[in-house]
């Protein structure tokens, strides 16, 4: 058996303050030819202004590994739990210019 069939083991490090943890109600995601780039953000309402307070930086092969490992456990999730309501409006975007891109992004 070749070395990259075996399962390895890895070892996790968890700090308090990652243990606790950071809410978001929204997610903005961007990419390039080699990066996706996850921002998550709180959204208030009445407050015209929401606050990124963590970004993930992916290479596109984690990212779709990602989306595969969050599919499977929304599966099971809704398998135990029920259907996840759908809570968006139908096509509702915001058009904004990334200073630090100088792109234009859609959030969904």
């Amino acid at each position: 058996m070749s070395q990259k069939n075996q399962p390895q083991n890895i070892e996790l490090e968890l700090r308090a303050t990652e243990a606790e943890g950071v809410y978001a109600n929204f997610a903005l995601i961007t990419h390039s030819p080699s990066e996706f780039v996850l921002d998550f953000a709180r959204l208030t309402p009445g407050v015209p202004k929401a606050r990124i307070h963590a970004r993930i930086i992916m290479t596109p092969q984690n990212l779709k590994s990602l989306h595969r490992a969050l599919a499977e456990n929304i599966m099971r999730f809704e398998s135990q739990f029920g259907p996840i309501p759908d809570l968006r409006q139908p096509e509702a975007t915001v058009d904004f210019q990334d200073p630090a891109a100088g792109d234009k992004t859609k959030m969904h």
